[in-house]
């Protein structure tokens, strides 16, 4: 019985182990899902915001305005407590006024037993309005502190503000100027220089096939042929010309003889 009991308790303690190490195994599991979850929210968030600026920016100042609010509370309840200091030490400093009256009355009328007891209130009086002034020194380094803060907080709101309006109106001019060059990168004219060189290559073209034609026929034989019986031609008629020439003035000298 006791050797079961003990094999009982074993048992049940490694199966306790086992659920641990599972409800581990899951919990690591389940964290590294979110996780990843958490980097495919963020890489989509920041890929919404590239694509709109304004976004991103209204967020920031929105986020700096709801700190704005936070702190102008908290500065208000620094404010708060600083008068209420005042308040009090304004009555203290009555009442100890008061017991110092009081004290002199007795001295005057030399009622000791009362003396005594106004002279202690005195002290303690005293005290309070010791601790107070430097309560309200502290409350007005903490409230000028929490002001400076509240302003410079304020500050950077409005610069983000004009931020927002310069950066965004520099995206404008530049995605402006991005379309123009894409513009003008569809304006090539290269379509039309080729066309023109096409042309200017069928007229060298056409003028080299026409200087080829009179290089062929001045080499033909026909034409050859015709060239030289022009020139014998010319020849023929300049030696008919010169004989009649001769004849003609031959006959003219007979008659005058």
């Amino acid at each position: 019985m006791r050797s079961a009991a003990i094999f009982d308790t074993v048992s049940l303690g490694n199966y306790k182990a086992r659920l641990r190490s599972e409800d581990a195994v899951a919990d690591g599991f389940f964290a590294r899902v979110g996780n990843l979850w958490k980097g495919f929210l963020s890489l989509w968030i920041s890929n919404v915001e590239k694509e709109h600026p304004e976004i991103a920016y209204e967020n920031a100042i929105n986020s700096m305005v709801a700190k704005y609010t936070q702190l102008k509370k908290a500065t208000a309840a620094i404010i708060r407590r600083r008068e209420d200091i005042t308040s009090r030490l304004d009555k203290a400093k009555k009442d100890l006024a008061q017991i110092e009256r009081d004290l002199s009355a007795a001295v005057q009328t030399d009622q000791k037993d009362l003396g005594v007891v106004l002279i202690q209130k005195k002290q303690g009086m005293a005290q309070d309005v010791t601790e107070m002034e430097a309560e309200l020194l502290q409350a007005n380094t903490d409230a000028e502190t929490a002001k400076a803060s509240l302003m410079q907080v304020q500050g950077e709101i409005n610069k983000l503000k004009a931020e927002k309006d310069r950066m965004l109106a520099k995206l404008a001019s530049a995605q402006a100027r991005v379309k123009i060059n894409e513009q003008l990168d569809g304006l090539s004219v290269d379509a039309e220089v080729k066309a023109l060189d096409n042309v200017r290559e069928h007229i060298k073209t056409t003028m080299a096939e026409a200087k080829l034609g009179d290089e062929l026929r001045e080499n033909d034989l026909d034409t050859k042929l015709a060239k030289l019986r022009a020139a014998s031609g010319d020849a023929t008629a300049n030696e008919e010309w010169e004989k009649l020439k001769t004849q003609g003035a031959a006959k003219t000298q007979r008659t005058m003889g």
